[in-house]
């Protein structure tokens, strides 16, 4: 009886991860899920003797398996940053299209007011617009970030890793005594912090970053 129900629960649970893999965004993440969804199926369905069943699964792990080792050991990318004038129509008309994804989820306080003083720059990966960056210079000499955005399927962290690295010529010229950014919610936060950012204890919703700039460290 009790492995009757055991096995009802590997089921459950299989079935689960399945869907939850085909409602991710994050290509990374829907392979992650599917392996683990068909790698727990193949599992139940040799349990029950459901063989059938169970050469679909190895070959949905198998397909699974494989481009997530291409999406990990992925080592020939190429990430550079395009820096672009504030009113770029470009610009204007990526905001436009990712509105309801950054208003209404990634950072809802946001609001676009573009001005000569900011750093607009794109984040290309292997040439495309894989995410955008705004910042601005603040008057005690530190620099506040004001959007860092990434389109959801290029959400794997790398290109996040990328920006505040050594030698990624975000900002070129300018040498902030840090880098900083207030987290809008907690996904925001956990983003930060995966980065690199380190949250200030003494300011509620603040983090900060060193960044090495022109060879110099913020």
């Amino acid at each position: 009886m009790e492995t009757d129900i055991t096995l009802e629960i590997v089921g459950y649970v299989a079935s689960v991860l399945i869907i939850l893999s085909i409602t991710q965004k994050s290509i990374l993440r829907l392979r992650a899920l599917g392996l683990a969804g068909a790698l727990t199926f193949l599992v139940y369905s040799l349990a029950i003797g459901a063989y059938p069943i169970a050469v679909v699964n190895v070959i949905a792990a198998a397909v699974h398996g494989w481009y997530l080792r291409q999406l990990i050991a992925r080592k020939a990318e190429v990430f550079r940053v395009l820096h672009v004038n504030p009113d770029s129509a470009y610009l204007l008309d990526f905001l436009a299209f990712y509105n309801d994804e950054i208003e209404g989820h990634f950072q809802p306080e946001f609001v676009y007011q573009p001005n000569d003083d900011q750093v607009t720059a794109f984040i290309l990966r292997d040439m495309v617009p894989a995410g955008l960056f705004i910042g601005e210079a603040a008057d005690d000499g530190t620099f506040e970030v004001k959007l860092d955005f990434v389109i959801p399927q290029y959400r794997d962290f790398r290109i996040g890793r990328y920006v505040y690295a050594p030698g990624s010529a975000l900002l070129t010229g300018i040498a902030p005594s840090c880098v900083w950014a207030t987290a809008s919610n907690p996904d925001h936060g956990n983003y930060l912090r995966r980065v690199g950012f380190t949250e200030c204890p003494d300011q509620s919703g603040r983090y900060e970053i060193g960044i090495e700039v022109d060879g110099v460290a913020a």
